[in-house]
């Protein structure tokens, strides 16, 4: 069957050349679109203008990295549907949590028989030979492993010759004898978008030529658009989602969901779909220790996919599209030679980025994967901008880089004469330049916030303080302190921000803490996955307390710069950034989906892995072609994957998401594309406690070692850590004299209330020290996993946390006994109800009675825990808005413990030591939480923790 282009008529062989050839921006059948656009009626009745707020908006107005599609194009004649994208997820989440959703009137049209990422696969030239062998050109599934190992293993092509020399593998059938060969053969795997050249005229002289390595950015988000991956995680119809069905209070999360999306959908033709390019752009080191070989990646994505996808390095969601020069100008001013930097960035992000510019006007063609108060400056606007670009350009000429900078810092201008982005439709530097986590957030606290608290309360006390607390499992330990660290990553600034304020406490001035702890709280706030209008008054309010106590901190002398100097000024820029992320959160969702997480690490993956592949000369050509390499043996494999499963191309583009009946499991599909992305899973014991109660009666020891209890999944190891012990011998070995008569306490309870009782901490003591029990040994363990869910998201898991309750030893000389809490009302429910029904107690003991054999037992079978709770004092400390808690204690003076079983423990809790005004020299990491009088229930250790509690 023939297909022809609806505009010129052009007979093409399948409807893939068609869309390819009318998705071309300089293509002549672009007019078709053109005409579509120019004929589409735009008003009020047929296609609401109306904005977020109500507003009228004037149409081609919002954000700049976005250009919009028409669906899938089918031959002529084939049916047209309307689609929302990522709809079924979003329902699901709308019923757990019962908010309201109102999709964008008339919702992108889709026309059906679309080209997929298999279509794609089948279409290429080799595609003949693959019908009788799939792993051509290789000769066989093993041939194929073989080659991916190794063409991924980072040899040199030298080493390769080498391996395959060897006497043992020259006996193996395999397609290829040499590293040149193996190689060749990837060149004919099905190639992604391909990469180009060209070299840059400079009008200013550079000690090399000038050359730009890109690919074309519509085949990029072409292949992110119809990649299988992406499948049921694209949203493509702007929505607002609402906490209620009166429809006051918004709720923000996703890109879709902000007030741009709405907007700029609005400001675009009826049916058109709206994608969203998210820009990342850094320079990164490619040598080590020696040389100053540097590398500027461009990497994009789509702000359409998922954040929770999108930010996974596995996904590879962010794709290198250019390699952008870093020449050394010849200028004598260091400075003039950043302008003349800062200058061809942009000219060269013209050339990359100019069909997507085309693409925002015109519109292209794609498939999806299924063939379906303070001061602050005034916003940085494109008119303003281009308008004071104008004046300077009148008094100075550009070419004359220094007169023409001078004149542009008058409104505080970079130099840069034309912006890349001066003639992107639907551009606005003021809402695309969003917001970043890792950098305005996380290297601002360490910059600023961590440095004010050092100086604040002295770099030996609070080294001294970070180096005593008691180290968790899974968390860095700051040993030897903060103040003298080296190479600080994004990391290390979380682990400081987690302790900082609850370490600092007491050590300076109530303002100056207060002021940071502000601070503090609004940078935990923003990173919300879910902020509606409740909480942006609370993002509001701690930055206007910051405002108004940070005074504090500069009268103290805390603000130094360099050599120790006092800075008596705010002049912080992204101090001053802080202001505008409220308005971002409204206008393009959560600040968290812009993290550079994600694109840091992929400068390893993009960059500097290909180029430890190189003969060290001339870098950028290589990489681009170890990318291309790596790029065609990803998709091969993942094509390969899903076929080889027994999935045919029509069960893919015939998968329904709603489709109870459909063949194709959308679970196994999703397993193929984790195997060929190379992921991490985190191990889920929800999942494994499920299997476990589906095993046979007697197939698995009881009770279950992995079990599930409201939002909580508890895992003990198979074998104990103390196979047998006997109760006295238990008591002195983990330092609880009474530990048989509250054993005996919690039998009593079980009989009396029944083994459905939640058990409460505390209480006079019934039994006596030589209470009679039904037993006389136990088995012993000293550590357990407890798993959450995600607060904001019922179905994903969070990594387990393990809490030890190991005896003394060395060198914890009192033992090391974690805190956790506990729910003691079933009517609340952790985290919703936060301490509301719980308690904080410190795990000393987790154990399993040993019945005897030849009596019946008259107890329930299950893991008890002996802990001893923690009483909060007051109300919250005003200066760092943290609960003080202390040690229960019984009348005698011991302190206050019972047995109850360990299915009521609910997180893991941090608690930090209440230092004082100096801390006590005798305390050591093995020893400050057993010798400490009183401690703070530390919310900032974590950020479920904190949005649990601080609610």
């Amino acid at each position: 069957m023939s297909h022809h282009c609806p505009s010129c008529g052009k007979i093409f062989q399948d409807h893939t050349s068609v869309a390819r050839h009318m998705s071309q921006p300089r293509s002549g059948c672009n007019t078709w679109l053109e005409d579509l656009i120019n004929s589409t009626t735009l008003s009020n009745e047929d296609h609401p203008m109306d904005s977020a707020d109500g507003s009228d908006v004037e149409p081609f107005q919002g954000l700049s990295d976005d250009f919009y599609d028409f669906g899938d194009f089918g031959a002529e004649g084939e049916d047209v549907s309307r689609v929302h994208g990522g709809g079924s997820e979003h329902e699901r989440s709308s019923e757990l949590t019962g908010e309201v959703t109102d999709l964008f009137p008339n919702p992108p049209l889709a026309y059906q028989d679309g080209y997929t990422f298999l279509g794609l696969f089948d279409s290429d030239e080799n595609s003949i030979h693959r019908k009788t062998n799939l792993y051509y050109p290789f000769s066989s599934r093993r041939d194929w492993q073989l080659a991916a190992w190794l063409l991924r293993s980072g040899l040199s092509m030298g080493k390769i010759d080498s391996f395959l020399s060897l006497e043992m593998i020259k006996d193996l059938p395999l397609s290829f004898r040499s590293a040149k060969e193996l190689r060749g053969r990837a060149e004919m795997l099905p190639s992604g978008p391909r990469w180009q050249s060209r070299v840059i005229p400079m009008s200013h002289p550079t000690k090399s030529p000038v050359v730009l390595y890109w690919r074309d950015p519509i085949e990029c988000i072409a292949a992110l658009f119809n990649h299988p991956l992406f499948h049921n995680y694209i949203d493509l119809t702007p929505r607002r989602v609402y906490t209620t069905t009166e429809k006051k209070c918004r709720v923000f999360t996703e890109w879709m969901t902000g007030n741009d999306a709405w907007d700029m959908q609005s400001a675009i033709p009826s049916g058109a779909t709206l994608l969203g390019t998210v820009l990342s752009s850094d320079k990164t080191n490619i040598t080590s220790l020696t040389g100053d070989r540097v590398a500027h990646p461009l990497l994009m994505s789509l702000a359409n996919i998922h954040m929770k996808i999108r930010l996974k390095s596995s996904s590879n969601a962010f794709v290198l599209t250019a390699l952008l020069p870093v020449p050394k100008f010849i200028h004598k001013k260091k400075r003039m030679r950043g302008v003349l930097e800062d200058r061809l960035v942009h000219q060269c992000l013209d050339i990359v980025l100019e069909p997507l510019k085309q693409a925002a006007r015109s519109g292209i063609m794609l498939s999806d994967p299924i063939g379906h108060n303070p001061f602050r400056h005034e916003p940085r606007t494109k008119s303003t901008t281009l308008a004071q670009l104008a004046v300077a350009r009148s008094r100075a000429d550009p070419n004359d880089v220094e007169v023409f900078f001078r004149e542009a810092q008058k409104f505080r201008l970079n130099g840069v004469e034309k912006p890349f982005w001066r003639d992107w439709l639907l551009a606005e530097p003021s809402h695309f330049l969003t917001p970043e986590s890792l950098h305005h957030i996380h290297k601002q606290f360490y910059d600023h916030d961590a440095k004010w608290l050092i100086c604040a309360v002295g770099e030996s006390e609070i080294d001294f303080r970070f180096s005593v607390l008691q180290p968790m499992t899974g968390y860095r330990h700051f040993r030897g302190g903060i103040s003298k660290l080296k190479q600080v990553t994004g990391r290390c600034q979380r682990d400081i921000e987690r302790y900082i304020i609850a370490v600092s406490a007491d050590g300076v001035p109530t303002d100056v803490l207060a002021a940071v702890r502000a601070l503090m709280q609004f940078r935990y706030l923003v990173q919300l996955p879910r902020v509606d209008e409740d909480d942006l008054k609370r993002i509001s309010s701690t930055l206007a307390e910051f405002h108004t106590k940070k005074d504090a901190i500069i009268a103290a002398g805390a603000r130094r710069g360099s050599g120790n100097r006092v800075i008596n000024n705010w002049y912080i820029p992204k101090l001053e950034l802080m202001q505008s992320i409220i308005a971002s959160i409204r206008n393009s969702g959560v600040i968290g989906q812009w993290s550079a997480d994600v694109t840091e690490h992929a400068h390893i993956t993009e960059v500097k892995d290909p180029a430890r592949s190189t003969n060290n000369n001339n870098y950028d050509p290589q990489i681009c072609r170890y990318l291309d390499r790596a790029e065609k043996c990803r998709r091969f494999e993942l094509a390969t994957g899903i076929l080889d499963c027994g999935e045919s191309v029509g069960k893919l583009e015939d998968l329904d998401p709603d489709d109870e009946d459909t063949d194709v499991d959308d679970a196994d599909v999703q397993d193929i594309f984790i195997s060929a992305t190379r992921s991490r899973p985190i191990t889920n014991y929800f999942e494994i406690s499920k299997l476990l109660q589906r095993r046979e009666l007697g197939s698995v020891p009881l009770p279950l070692r992995s079990f599930v209890v409201k939002r909580t999944a508890l895992h003990l190891a198979y074998d104990p850590s103390i196979r047998t012990i006997t109760v006295d011998e238990a008591a002195i070995k983990f330092a609880l004299p009474d530990l048989r008569p509250a054993i005996a306490d919690f039998l009593q309870r079980e009989a009396t209330y029944g083994h459905a009782h939640v058990h409460a901490i505390g209480g006079p003591r019934k039994a006596g020290p030589t209470a009679i029990l039904p037993f006389d040994k136990i088995q012993v363990w000293f550590k357990i996993r407890v798993q959450e869910m995600e607060l904001y998201d019922a179905h994903t898991v969070r990594s387990a946390q393990t809490l030890n309750c190991a005896p003394p030893n060395n060198p914890w000389t009192l033992g090391r006994y974690d805190t956790s809490i506990f729910e003691t009302d079933t009517s609340h429910t952790w985290p919703n109800s936060g301490l509301s029904g719980h308690t904080v107690a410190q795990i000393r003991l987790i154990m399993r009675p040993i019945g005897k054999s030849s009596t019946q037992w008259s107890w329930k079978d299950q893991f008890l825990t002996y802990v001893q709770r923690f009483d909060i004092l007051n109300d919250r400390d005003p200066t760092t808005q943290l609960h003080l808690l202390k040690r229960a204690k019984r009348s005698n003076g011991n302190r206050m413990g019972d047995v109850i079983p360990v299915s009521q423990m609910r997180a893991p809790i941090n608690l930090i030591p209440r230092f004082g005004a100096i801390a006590d020299v005798r305390l050591t990491a093995y020893n400050s939480m057993e010798h400490a009088a009183e401690f703070w229930l530390n919310e900032f250790w974590d950020k479920t923790t904190f949005f649990a509690l601080s609610r």
